[in-house]
């Protein structure tokens, strides 16, 4: 009989204690870096925990909407009309347009959320649909022949053949937010968060650098630590 591998995102002991610790190295690193540089650490970890926290809002809404429109439009007359629109709305620079977001919702926190929920969504929106355009016919037949509707056919269909789309598209959607991340602090000139830092210290070649690699290494960790072994539990799924 073959053992299923379906709930187990990391393959061994070994694996999740790697993991875990590029999740360690970066926190470790920016402890080091603000020793070093003279730095306030708390405060640096709380522009940190700050920058963090408008993102992963940022990223949950995108997530709700993205995977709302891509099962309301994927398929049907619909998408021929809808798809093309969500394409143009997602060419369109955004940058272009927070100057606007900034003159009619001010210097805040939700000027820079729902900026980040635009630069984010498009990406997720556009995997999710891919996912549930590849959905068979006989997955549908046999969801006809078990008489599966309502909610039990979002739960136990719908929402199943998209998360490798939705998993995929969170990875290259962040991509996307964490790049904005800081330059939308900075231009919105809200004050906490790591684009208050780096505004702070924009002369010092040296923090900057630092601060910037220590990021990245942040960044890194997070995508080893979740979605890399989700992306690979999925398609082990979708395999078996």
């Amino acid at each position: 009989m073959k053992k299923s591998h379906s709930l187990k995102i990391y393959k061994s002991g070994w694996h999740l204690a790697i993991t875990l610790a590029f999740v360690v190295a970066p926190f470790l690193f920016l402890l080091i870096f603000s020793k070093i540089g003279g730095l306030n650490t708390s405060e640096l970890f709380g522009n940190l925990g700050i920058s963090l926290l408008r993102m992963f809002i940022a990223y949950i809404i995108a997530l709700a909407l993205a995977w709302i429109l891509a099962v309301s439009f994927f398929r049907g007359k619909r998408a021929l009309i809808a798809l093309p629109l969500f394409d143009v709305v997602q060419s369109f620079p955004t940058f272009a347009a927070l100057p606007l977001a900034v003159y009619f919702l001010g210097e805040s926190n939700l000027t820079v959320i729902i900026f980040l929920v635009v630069t984010i969504i498009g990406s997720m929106l556009f995997s999710i649909i891919s996912s549930l355009k590849l959905i068979r016919f006989d997955w549908e037949d046999a969801v006809k022949i078990y008489d599966v509707h309502g909610w039990s056919y979002v739960r136990k269909f719908l929402l199943p053949v998209s998360i490798p789309g939705l998993i995929t598209g969170s990875i290259i959607g962040l991509g996307n937010g964490w790049q904005a991340l800081i330059a939308t602090e900075i231009i919105v000139q809200v004050k906490s968060g790591l684009g208050s830092f780096f505004s702070l210290f924009s002369n010092n070649f040296a923090i900057t650098s630092f601060g910037i690699l220590g990021f990245l290494i942040l960044i890194f960790s997070i995508n080893k630590l979740v979605w890399t072994p989700l992306l690979e539990r999925w398609h082990s799924r979708m395999e078996d």
